[in-house]
């Protein structure tokens, strides 16, 4: 294999060659050999270094961002970039106008005297911390908004300031009144059927198709009967819109309410009883409930979907900042809370709720769902099941929901395979993180009570990789850090007793001791294949194959296989005492190269020895790594239209979210869900008008990394 073409956020990974051994009777299978390694660091291009066509661009897109400039001196000029030092600023947790943020925005706009500039003039939009080594100094960075109505008003002597104010890519904007920031979700369905009874009074007839059931009556209208299958946060976002729009809509989660589940997940950390339908995986919230409540995304932090499922977590009870942090994540203990809020909020709304109770079978006619089969999820014989009737089925599982997939492939619904990653998580002291991250300034993080937030980091590469067979064609591989749980601690989320999987978790404070992140390598079918892994469950078994192997390593009872990253490097077995580990159910010292075939494992290996050139001491004694992590994603896409989300196989089902192939974190599913309700409503004449014009345009269907 060889590697070329490396893309570095923080730092990068890499790979090299060795045999698979396994600990247990197995035949070994052969792997494509490693054969060189080639490594070139990739820089974003800025100022004299760009491309002349780059350089074109950028002048057409500055000439453009001026014309469209009508009148200076009203509405809102955007300014990013304002960079404040840690020392003029009060801290992480303060959202407001600082005099240093003054200073800032002051030499921007060239006003001489920052102390003159009225703080009612400015909001802050965005705040991150940049501590990059490259940089003189750490210091906080800024998006705020300045409002000119506000600005001239109670300093009439910067006129003259503002009207000088020209655009600027990336540093300064116009925003025009007329481009304004929607409100939560729930305020934005309002206004659609505000604007759709002003326009049409009497003209509206909700469509059934099925007309199944008793009809349900509101103002004498019939309302669908919609099925939400999930309830993570696609499910909740998706049952939200649908029900505001006034659909009857039930809410069907296989696992249990917060509270329940929480003690469920006590039971398993405590006395290692795993109830396989309410844990890490399944759940109200869904996986991320009991992660480190990542709130980050690619979709873009400051578009008008995002912002509406932002507001809405804070309507339901997440804290303001955020709106407003960079890097925005919640923790555990708020996302119990604020499930609970939802809940009682979509219970207001007319929304059933079936907690417990596992959707088995859909029930088709004339190659359309017309409702689901479910039963009691402690039944595993379905002694217990039902028939419910449905005009649609909103299908939101997660990523782990394997016997869903199973019984859609029996239905000959579409399923595609899916590229995902596997790997190892690795755990340093959180001291030593912010020791490598801040140097002098660690001593300000004191267990996230501190100035400065608790150090994290995050590394990608991409890797080039050839079998020894020169007739194949080289592939792209990508290696990266995944989830990274600054204060954290790592998690089972193994859904069945003979399989180990694990994640990382944080609460909203990140004050554990201990780091963690896990360390993964893109996979696809030419990997299935080398397992003689065929059709579209292949990843699901391609994980299943690894989790069992990390079970049997660890010697069973959940005991996670570890080695130290020092020794993994050497390929030797860990010696005990081990370093201290934040999983509670036990270790076990194992040499991990046994785990993964020699290409996975050795892009691991390389990638760390790489790792440590940017970030020194990142190999440690200390370090522990721990097997496995494979559920990074959906190994399973179940295509869909574009324009309606309905599945392009099986009329009246809606996949969306994680589980679907369609997102990947909170927000993310979170923003599907959203559309995919609205899309629903439209197709049942809930709601008339243009989806894009009221939330925006939706995202590709990528693989989305949080």
């Amino acid at each position: 294999m060889s590697l070329s073409q490396t893309n570095f956020l923080s730092s990068s990974f890499l790979s090299s060659s060795h045999d698979l051994r396994i600990p247990y009777s197995r035949a070994v299978l052969a792997y494509p050999r490693i054969q060189t390694h080639r490594i070139l660091c990739a820089a974003k291009r800025t100022g004299k270094r760009r491309y002349p066509s780059e350089r074109r661009k950028l002048r057409t897109e500055q000439k453009e961002a001026v014309a469209k400039v009508k009148n200076k001196l009203e509405g809102v000029w955007r300014l990013s970039k304002l960079g404040v030092p840690v020392g003029d600023d009060p801290g992480k947790d303060f959202l407001g106008i600082s005099e240093g943020l003054l200073q800032a925005i002051a030499k921007v706009i060239e006003f001489p005297v920052a102390s003159m500039l009225p703080e009612e003039a400015f909001s802050v939009i965005r705040k991150s911390f940049d501590a990059r080594k490259i940089l003189k100094e750490a210091k906080f960075v800024y998006t705020v908004d300045l409002d000119v109505k506000t600005l001239l008003e109670l300093e009439p002597r910067a006129h003259d300031f503002i009207f000088r104010l020209e655009p600027k890519i990336g540093l300064i904007e116009h925003v025009s009144t007329e481009k304004s920031v929607s409100g939560d979700l729930i305020s934005v369905v309002n206004d659609c059927k505000r604007i759709n009874s002003e326009t049409a009074p009497g003209e509206y007839e909700p469509q059934i198709i099925n007309g199944s059931g008793d009809p349900h009556q509101r103002g004498g209208r019939s309302k669908p009967k919609i099925a939400v299958v999930g309830g993570g946060p696609s499910g909740l976002f998706a049952a939200l819109v649908l029900a505001e729009f006034g659909a009857d809509v039930t809410l069907i989660e296989r696992g249990q309410a917060v509270e329940e589940r929480g003690r469920d997940i006590g039971a398993l950390v405590v006395r290692k009883i795993l109830d396989m339908e309410s844990n890490f995986c399944f759940g109200e919230g869904g996986a991320g409930t009991w992660s480190d409540g990542k709130l980050v995304t690619r979709i873009g932090k400051n578009s008008a979907t995002v912002l509406a499922v932002l507001k809405t977590l804070v309507r339901f009870g997440a804290p303001d900042n955020i709106l407003v942090n960079g890097k925005p994540h919640l923790g555990t203990d708020k996302l119990v809370p604020l499930l609970r809020n939802f809940r009682h909020y979509l219970q207001s709304a007319g929304v059933t709720i079936k907690f417990g109770t596992r959707v088995d079978d859909l029930l088709v006619e004339d190659s359309r769902v017309v409702g689901v089969r479910v039963s009691d999820s402690t039944d595993q014989l379905q002694s217990t099941s039902q028939n419910l009737k449905f005009d649609a089925v909103v299908l939101a599982v997660g990523h782990s929901a394997r016997d869903t997939y199973e019984m859609l492939h029996s239905r000959n619904v579409e399923l595609t395979p899916k590229d995902f990653a596997v790997g190892l998580r690795i755990e340093h002291p959180q001291e030593l993180i912010n020791s490598i991250q801040y140097s002098d300034l660690a001593s300000e993080v004191l267990k996230g009570r501190g100035k400065v937030p608790v150090a994290d980091y995050k590394v990608v590469q991409y890797v080039n990789d050839k079998a020894e067979d020169l007739s194949q064609s080289s592939s792209k591989r990508s290696c990266y850090s995944f989830c990274m749980c600054p204060g954290g601690q790592v998690v089972l989320t193994s859904t069945n007793p003979t399989e180990l999987c694990i994640n990382g978790m944080s609460f909203s404070r990140r004050s554990s001791k201990w780091a963690n992140a896990a360390l993964v390598v893109t996979v696809s079918a030419k990997d299935f294949d080398v397992l003689n892994l065929k059709g579209p469950l292949a990843g699901i078994e391609f994980q299943r194959e690894f989790e069992r192997r990390a079970a049997i390593m660890g010697g069973g009872d959940f005991t996670v296989p570890v080695q130290r990253v020092t020794d993994f490097l050497q390929n030797k077995l860990s010696e005990t005492p081990l370093p201290p580990s934040s999983y509670r159910l036990g270790v076990k010292s194992a040499n991990l190269h046994e785990l993964f075939p020699t290409h996975i494992t050795e892009s691991l290996r390389q990638s760390i020895s790489m790792f440590e050139k940017e970030l020194p001491g990142f190999i440690s004694e200390e370090a522990l790594l721990h097997g496995v992590e494979t559920r990074t994603s959906s190994p399973v896409r179940i295509p869909r239209s574009n324009e309606t989300y309905e599945s392009t196989s099986l009329k009246g089902l809606y996949p969306v979210g994680e589980g679907a192939g369609y997102a990947g974190g909170i927000v993310s599913a979170a923003v599907d869900g959203m559309f995919s309700g609205f899309a629903v409503a439209k197709s049942f004449d809930l709601f008339d008008g243009s989806i894009e014009s009221v939330i925006g345009k939706a995202q590709g269907a990528g693989l989305v990394k949080y």
